[in-house]
């Protein structure tokens, strides 16, 4: 699993030590973060940490509801996903790559949601991340 970028740090990252750590990958941040609140109409953002050892995750969420975490890494970043019964089902109808069905089908299965979680390097994982936010949010 990705380390994240800000593991040990107590203090959320800036803008600077951000776009420093995910390095090529900050375009793609921002962007993915900017198309997820324009074309899903996400509402709200929220930095956070449930342990300096975890390190810092920015939230997006829509009318208080818990869409996706994005983690920085070094030069890339992770996108994660608390995906109920409903979500998964329609995201195995997509046509997503077959590494990300294998990680939808290999992902840790709680009481109700499944823990999605997938790597970006690329805008092509950009856009299977901006799919599966839409699924949760329909779904």
């Amino acid at each position: 699993m990705l380390r994240n970028a800000f593991a040990g740090q107590a203090k959320r990252p800036t803008e600077t030590e951000l776009a420093s750590a995910l390095g090529a990958a900050d375009g793609l941040w921002k962007e993915l973060v900017a198309n997820l609140k324009r074309e899903l109409k996400l509402d709200a953002e929220d930095w956070n940490s449930h342990s300096v050892k975890a390190g810092w995750s920015l939230r997006l969420q829509s009318k208080k509801r818990n869409i996706v975490y994005l983690a920085p890494g070094v030069g890339c970043f992770l996108a994660s996903f608390a995906l109920g019964d409903k979500a998964v089902a329609e995201a195995r109808k997509r046509k997503l790559p077959a590494g990300v069905l294998k990680i939808i089908d290999q992902a840790k299965r709680y009481a109700e949601e499944t823990a999605v979680r997938m790597e970006v390097h690329t805008a092509k994982d950009a856009n299977v991340v901006k799919t599966l936010a839409k699924i949760k949010l329909e779904n």
